[in-house]
């Protein structure tokens, strides 16, 4: 019998976020130890591409793999896992985890604001506002320019606000080019392995692979790491489909929070008070989003996941 928490949204999304938020302190901690971001991001796909894969593998799961799924899974590998990440533990030891998760929360305003672009949806007004909260509340964090004496350069900055665009770019290509009659488990293996090759090759070509032996100074964290990112995959789809497209687009927030509580707490981040006005903003926006969602659409709905 399939345990009950399994089925409930408010577990599943606490779940995923949680473990979506510990991308930001272990990629701190990793980077700390001298690990290139894009080594460490090939830790996250690489992790999640095998566990996934031997599920599938286990199941017996059929893995068709017509043209169009081969193109998907390249565009996805770029735009939603090796570009984001990339990005973002880049960014971190710049800007610090904290303030790096909160652009996080951007990526629903944005999924919203591009799917209309691309006529996928049409923007209620609440929708509009929530999306000018975030805008204004981002605009807010940016201008803290990252931890209390440690101001950051205007290109981490700039760097952390590319997160987002790619992660909505990712979530609205994903809906125009879902492969038909797709298997969920082998589309999420099959990109992440197309991100593990490409971040490997970007590895190659910058020189970073000779840092590889620098991940044995980190075993906990490196453990941590290729534990929580396949659980939190398996747990995502799960979210999708007992939670519905609203619920699910909420993860960011609990890994923006998950971020940032790590970041204060454990890690000795500060951030000056333009900082913590433009999180509150940003959560404000969030919550007209959703609540404007949850009022025109009905939740439920099992479709092509739309994570992060």
């Amino acid at each position: 019998m399939t345990n009950p928490l399994l089925q409930s949204p408010a577990f599943l999304l606490a779940a995923v976020g949680g473990l979506l938020g510990l991308n930001f302190p272990l990629g701190k901690m990793a980077a700390a130890a001298g690990v290139p971001a894009v080594l460490w991001a090939a830790v996250i796909a690489g992790s999640a591409a095998i566990v996934l894969g031997s599920i599938a593998l286990a199941r017996g799961t059929p893995m068709p793999m017509p043209a169009g799924v081969l193109r998907y899974f390249a565009i996805t590998a770029l735009i939603s896992y090796a570009l984001p990440n990339a990005l973002l533990l880049s960014a971190i030891p710049h800007l610090g985890s904290g303030l790096t998760a909160v652009f996080y929360t951007l990526s629903p305003a944005l999924t919203v604001l591009l799917a209309a672009v691309a006529r996928l949806s049409r923007p209620a007004r609440l929708e509009l506002l929530g999306i000018a909260f975030g805008f204004v509340g981002a605009l807010l964090v940016a201008s803290g320019r990252g931890e209390v004496g440690r101001p950051a350069a205007i290109g981490w900055i700039v760097a952390g606000l590319l997160i987002p665009v790619s992660l909505a770019c990712g979530n609205v290509y994903r809906t125009l080019d879902w492969p038909k009659d797709a298997e969920p488990l082998w589309l999420a293996a099959g990109s992440n392995l197309a991100a593990l090759a490409m971040l490997l090759a970007w590895a190659g070509l910058v020189g970073d692979l000779p840092a590889l032996p620098r991940l044995a100074e980190v075993p906990w964290a490196v453990l941590a790491q290729a534990l929580a990112s396949p659980v939190m995959f398996v747990l995502f789809f799960r979210l999708q489909r007992f939670g519905g497209p609203v619920t699910l687009s909420q993860i960011g927030t609990v890994a923006a929070a998950v971020g940032v509580a790590i970041g204060a707490a454990v890690l000795g981040e500060r951030y000056p008070g333009v900082v913590w006005a433009g999180v509150t903003v940003i959560a404000v926006g969030l919550a007209l989003t959703v609540a404007s969602r949850l009022r025109d659409r009905p939740a439920g709905n099992e479709g092509p996941p739309s994570p992060r």
